[in-house]
């Protein structure tokens, strides 16, 4: 009798067991999916030449202002830290946080600044052209 009990509490435990785990999934979220950069101009198409992908890690710490530049190819990213903001040289002005996704202006002058109280972290990934530049600094610009 004890054997039957043991054996039947030992099948309800690995049935228990088997039917409370679910099966893993899946999931993808769309963060953006655009013909258009953040400011509403239209991406200009793919340039000519052998593709060359580029995927950034950039981190800026509190405070700090990146130089006025400007990008002359596609780049989309995603916040994963801190928070951003990015104006543009005619006073467009975009704020990220973290988990917010940007696909940036392309050839239009631009500046990042940290206003936060930590360091703002973004990956970017850049649609380039071998051996063309991905990032082009104003003249003066630090």
């Amino acid at each position: 009798m004890k054997k039957l009990l043991w054996c039947i509490c030992l099948t309800f435990l690995f049935t228990g067991y088997t039917y409370a785990r679910e099966p893993l999934a899946v999931t993808v979220d769309v963060l953006a999916k655009t013909g258009s950069s953040w400011n509403g101009k239209t991406l200009p198409g793919y340039g000519k030449g052998a593709p060359e992908v580029t995927i950034l890690r950039i981190a800026i710490p509190p405070g700090v202002r990146l130089p006025l530049h400007k990008h002359p190819v596609i780049n989309a990213g995603v916040m994963t830290k801190g928070e951003l903001t990015v104006t543009t040289k005619k006073g467009q002005v975009l704020h990220l946080h973290e988990g917010d996704p940007i696909v940036e202006v392309v050839d239009t002058w631009h500046y990042g600044k940290n206003e936060g109280s930590e360091t703002a972290e973004i990956i970017v990934f850049y649609a380039g052209i071998q051996g063309e530049p991905i990032t082009i600094k104003a003249e003066g610009a630090e």
